[in-house]
C-alpha cells in the first residue's frame, strides 16, 4: 500500500509538472489508463489514483466515455472589495426586489442559468427512482401514511453516521427531518427568536434567508462574507460587542452566492465569539458535501458541540431536489424544534424519507457525490473560461472551491438589474446581485448557477449574456461621454 501511494504520487507529480510547464496543453487528451500504465510500468490502479489526484488539483478533467483531458487554467481575477454596507445598525428587511424572486423562479421559458439546483442528469436519478419503487412495493402502507414529527428513525441514524466523516459526533435523537434546509432554518429561527429580535447575517447571503427573516418580523444586521475568504470573523466579533444579537444565520461552507469557504480558524473564532455573547448559531451547511477537492470542510458544529449550534442541511443539492428531504441537528433545542415542526406541517412526507433511506442503504452515495463534484468543478472551469473569452474584460468572477454558484462583479457601470432584464427578454435566467443583501447592495453584481450539464445551449447562453453586458457597458460609456 505504501509503495502504491509513492508510485501514484510520483506519477501525478510528474504529469502535473508537465501540465504547469505547458508541455501538455489545455484540451489535450491524456493517455488511457491502460496505455499510461504500460508507458510508466505501473498498475491501472496506480494510473487511476494519479489521474484522480490531478482532478482534485484542477489540472485534468474526466469526460464520460472519452477519457482524461488537460484543463485550461483558471482565469486569475482581481480580488473585489466588498461594497460599504448601507445598514450599520439592526434593520427590518428593506429590499422590495425580493418579492419578485418567485416570479423568476416559476418561469419555465428561461434557460435556467440562475438555478442552483443540479439537473437530473447530474444526479443518481435512476437509483432514486428504483429505491422509491422498492419502498412502494415492499411497504405501501407505511410509505403513504403520516410519520412521526421528528422523522424516520433509520434516516436520522444515517444522517448522524454521515457526520462522522467530518469529525462531528451526532446523536440520532437530535436529528429532525424537515421539508428541505429552508424549513429547518425557519423552524430554528422560530424556536430561538421572537419578533423584533436582532439576527446577524453575512452579506451577501442567500435571498431565502432574508425572506425568512422578514416573514418572522425580525431585524437583521450584516457582516461581510469576503469573496474567496468567507465570513469576516473580526467584523462579526465587533458587531456582537455593540448590538444585542439573539441568533446568527451563517453559511460558512461555500456560501450562496459567493461560493466562499470560511477558514477553520475563523470558524472557531466565530463559534467562540457567539458563545461568549450567548448567541445561538444557526448554520446553513447545504453545500458542505460539494467541495471540488473531495475534502469535506468542517461545519461550525465541530467547534461548538451540540448545545450552541443548530446545523441545517438537506439532500436537495446532492440527491433529489424534488423529494424535499432536509434536516436540523437541533442539539439542546430539539424539543422546541419538534414542537414547531408538528405545529407547522405535522411531519415530513413518509415516502420521500423512506426512498432516501432505501437509497442510502442500497446504493453508493459517495460515488454519486464524486461524480457530482467532478461535474460541478468542470462547470466552474467552463463557465469561467467562457466569461473570460466573451464578457467585457473588466468583469470579475469568483473562483469557488465548491458549491453551485458564481458571483460576478460587472464592470463599466453595468447594473445587475439591467442585465437581468435584458437577459430575461431573450429567454436567459440570471439573478441580480441586489437580491442578496438586506438593503439591496451589490447592484453591480450578478449570480449564476452551475447546475446545468454543459452543452452548446448553455455556452451560447453565457456568450449572449456577455454580449448583453458589453452592450450595457457601451451604453454607459456613451452616456458618460455626453455628460
Amino acid at each position: 500500500m505504501e509503495r502504491h501511494a509513492v508510485l501514484y504520487e510520483d506519477l501525478a507529480g510528474r504529469l502535473g509538472g508537465q501540465i504547469r510547464r505547458g508541455l501538455l496543453r489545455p484540451g489535450e487528451r491524456l493517455p488511457s489508463l491502460r496505455r499510461l500504465g504500460e508507458q510508466e510500468r505501473v498498475s491501472i490502479a496506480t494510473a487511476v489514483e494519479a489521474y484522480q489526484r490531478l482532478e482534485r488539483e484542477g489540472l485534468v478533467e474526466a469526460r464520460e466515455r472519452s477519457g482524461y483531458f488537460v484543463r485550461a487554467p483558471f482565469v486569475a481575477a482581481p480580488k473585489a472589495q466588498p461594497p460599504r454596507l448601507q445598514a450599520r445598525s439592526p434593520q427590518p428587511l428593506r429590499n422590495p426586489a425580493l418579492l419578485g424572486v418567485l416570479d423568476v423562479l416559476s418561469r419555465e421559458d428561461l434557460l435556467p442559468l440562475h438555478v442552483t439546483t443540479p439537473m437530473p442528469e447530474l444526479l443518481p436519478a435512476r437509483s432514486i427512482a428504483a429505491a422509491t419503487a422498492r419502498v412502494l412495493r415492499r411497504e405501501p402502507g407505511l410509505a403513504l401514511s403520516y410519520g412521526a414529527p421528528q422523522g424516520m428513525r433509520t434516516l436520522r441514524e444515517q444522517i448522524a453516521r454521515r457526520y462522522l466523516h467530518c469529525g462531528v459526533e451526532v446523536d440520532p435523537d437530535e436529528v429532525i427531518i424537515t421539508a428541505g434546509a429552508m424549513e429547518a432554518i425557519t423552524l430554528a429561527l422560530r424556536s430561538v427568536t421572537q419578533a423584533g429580535d436582532v439576527v446577524l447575517l453575512e452579506t451577501p447571503t442567500y435571498y431565502g434567508i432574508l425572506q425568512a427573516i422578514a416573514a418572522l418580523g425580525l431585524r437583521a444586521i450584516e457582516v461581510p462574507n469576503r469573496v474567496g475568504a468567507g465570513i469576516d470573523a473580526a467584523a462579526l466579533r465587533a458587531v456582537l460587542a455593540r448590538h444585542p444579537v439573539r441568533a446568527a444565520v451563517l453559511v460558512p461552507n461555500f456560501n450562496n452566492p459567493t461560493g466562499s469557504l470560511t477558514a477553520d480558524a475563523d470558524k472557531r473564532a466565530i463559534v467562540d465569539a457567539c458563545g461568549a455573547q450567548g448567541v445561538t448559531l444557526i448554520e446553513d451547511d447545504l453545500y458542505g458535501e460539494l467541495g471540488y477537492s473531495g475534502e469535506r470542510p468542517s461545519p461550525l458544529r465541530r467547534y461548538a458541540g451540540r448545545t450552541r449550534v443548530i446545523t441545517c442541511s438537506s439532500y436537495s443539492k446532492t440527491l433529489a431536489p424534488g423529494l424535499r428531504i432536509g434536516w436540523a441537528l437541533a442539539g439542546a433545542h430539539v424539543d422546541e424544534l419538534v414542537r414547531a415542526k408538528c405545529f407547522s406541517s405535522v411531519s415530513t412526507a413518509s415516502l420521500p424519507q423512506r426512498a432516501i433511506a432505501e437509497y442510502l442503504a442500497r446504493h453508493d452515495f459517495d460515488r454519486a457525490l464524486r461524480r457530482l463534484r467532478r461535474e460541478l468543478a468542470a462547470n466552474t472551469q467552463r463557465w469561467r473560461d467562457t466569461i473570460r473569452r466573451s464578457w467585457p474584460a473588466d468583469t470579475r468572477v469568483s473562483e469557488p472551491a465548491g458549491g453551485m454558484t458564481l458571483w460576478l462583479e460587472l464592470g463599466a457601470g453595468v447594473q445587475g438589474q439591467a442585465l437581468f432584464e435584458a437577459a430575461a427578454a431573450r429567454g436567459i435566467g440570471c439573478l441580480p446581485g441586489h437580491l442578496f443583501s438586506l438593503r439591496g447592495d451589490y447592484r453591480g453584481h450578478l449570480r449564476l448557477g452551475l447546475g446545468l450539464p454543459w452543452s452548446p445551449r448553455v455556452e451560447n447562453g453565457l456568450r449572449e449574456l456577455g454580449r448583453l453586458a458589453g452592450t450595457l457597458a457601451s451604453r454607459h460609456t456613451m452616456e458618460d461621454t455626453r455628460t
